[in-house]
């Protein structure tokens, strides 16, 4: 007979513990024990040997088209799951609320439906009125695409054997629950064992499954840890609510690359694919104005040419401010003190603001080297050609440094019609159609582009 025992687990690490203690002795993270009731399992036999469930085979021997991704018609959100849904698979999109989780998802559903295969969506948190409201703004009606109001478990299983859909789109994890559960939904105990009967119900029949997961406010996936494990593809929506951009990230991907990058525009007819970013963050540029540099960073294996601008004004406050929109604070403080003390411009003065122009996010070491141009062109007034770009790593010393995929940037660069590229010596060589300006050290690459007034 099975022995029932009492624990308490934590959701993040898995760690457990006899009895509750404020911090996981796993992670030592402070109150995220939970109780939880477990058996030993002798009464199902978990210490006998028994015969696999499927006979094991030599790899060689292993299909490999059944795998094969479907496309689902949204050409950024195919580039991202490297080329659609594999029947069978689970796909967990996060993102914030109001960011548009539920409106690529009801898009992708119609485009489904459309190519023939039957889609259900089921929505915990929207009544099947409000659903068809949305679709007929977005275009997305089609007779193949089965809506349904589900939270039970139960009641969700019964929905998708009635329809037996090659695509279940599940709006959100969170609201789903188990009746023989006492918790409440969106719980550990709810969200880990809805989660793990659709992977369980996905595998078995054969269908893709994409569950949309609610966020924190630190940006990660709400619930327990376990959720992102199970699942093959998890998917982060990013994006500011004031800008039309909207970016798709991949954080985990078991069928394909996990460095995809997948740029949507939201518009009055819902969200639309950018094949071209680069056009778009420079539209609306203005050359010839001080403290402004083009960048051309990587985001996953996407090369995309950013607008930075820097504005030093004289503060009148006894620390002077520091203000950093889309590049991280911290890089820009580092850069602030390389060039006072190794390019001897100060900064101490001057309230200093800036901004990587379009909404986007541009964290990576390769944009210090534009960062830093842009913050001495704006202090001394003096605006950088209106042909340049610029990419590299600044390090403590003053030293630059290469990065990654030099080449790639570099022909986005030319084929937008930058001419010339201020890099580091040890950069590769340049490909056609732009012409490389190679310094060893920030100070160089100041002197170099005329910056400094005699």
């Amino acid at each position: 007979m099975a022995k029932v025992r009492t624990v308490f687990q934590c959701p993040d690490c898995g760690a457990s513990a006899p009895k509750w203690v404020g911090q996981c002795p796993g992670c030592e993270a402070w109150g995220t024990l939970i109780e939880q009731v477990q058996d030993d399992g002798r009464a199902n036999g978990a210490n006998s040997v028994l015969a696999p469930t499927t006979a094991p085979v030599p790899i060689g021997e292993v299909d490999p088209t059944e795998f094969t991704p479907r496309p689902t018609g949204i050409s950024e959100l195919d580039r991202v799951l490297g080329g659609g849904l594999v029947p069978g698979s689970v796909t967990l999109l996060g993102g914030e609320p109001g960011i548009g989780k539920s409106t690529v998802l009801l898009q992708a559903a119609a485009e489904v439906a459309a190519d023939g295969r039957q889609v259900l969506y089921i929505s915990g948190e929207e009544s099947p009125q409000q659903i068809r409201l949305r679709a007929e703004r977005l275009g997305s009606m089609h007779e193949r695409l089965y809506l349904a109001s589900e939270t039970a478990m139960p009641q969700v299983l019964g929905a998708i054997d009635a329809v037996t859909p090659d695509l279940v789109v599940v709006d959100s994890v969170q609201t789903l629950i188990n009746p023989d559960l006492s918790s409440a939904p969106g719980s550990v105990a709810q969200v880990r064992d809805c989660s793990h009967r659709l992977v369980t119900e996905a595998k078995r029949r054969g269908c893709a499954v994409v569950l949309v997961g609610h966020v924190t406010k630190e940006g990660s996936i709400a619930g327990p840890r376990v959720l992102e494990h199970v699942v093959d593809t998890v998917l982060a929506f990013e994006g500011d609510r004031h800008h039309a951009l909207r970016l798709l990230r991949v954080v985990k991907h078991r069928f394909g690359s996990s460095q995809e990058l997948g740029l949507f525009e939201m518009t009055s007819t819902g969200l639309r694919g950018v094949p071209d970013p680069s056009g778009m963050f420079l539209a609306d540029r203005r050359p010839g104005v001080a403290g402004s540099v083009v960048v051309p960073t990587m985001e996953g294996v996407r090369p995309m040419l950013v607008e930075l601008q820097a504005l030093a004004v004289l503060s009148h406050l006894p620390t002077p401010r520091r203000s950093a929109q889309g590049v991280d604070g911290g890089r820009l403080a580092l850069i602030l003190a390389v060039l006072e003390q190794r390019a001897h411009i100060s900064t101490a003065g001057v309230d200093v603001y800036a901004l990587a122009v379009g909404g986007v996010k541009v964290v990576e070491p390769g944009v210090d080297l534009a960062l830093a141009l842009a913050v001495v062109s704006a202090v001394t007034d003096v605006p950088l050609p209106a042909d340049l770009v610029a990419c590299g790593e600044v390090g403590l010393g003053g030293e630059l440094r290469q990065v990654a995929h030099t080449p790639r940037r570099l022909a986005e660069a030319a084929r937008l019609g930058f001419k010339r590229a201020i890099v580091p010596f040890s950069a590769p060589a340049a490909p056609a159609g732009i012409t490389t300006v190679k310094v060893g050290t920030l100070l160089d690459a100041v002197d170099r582009m005329g910056m400094l007034r005699s």
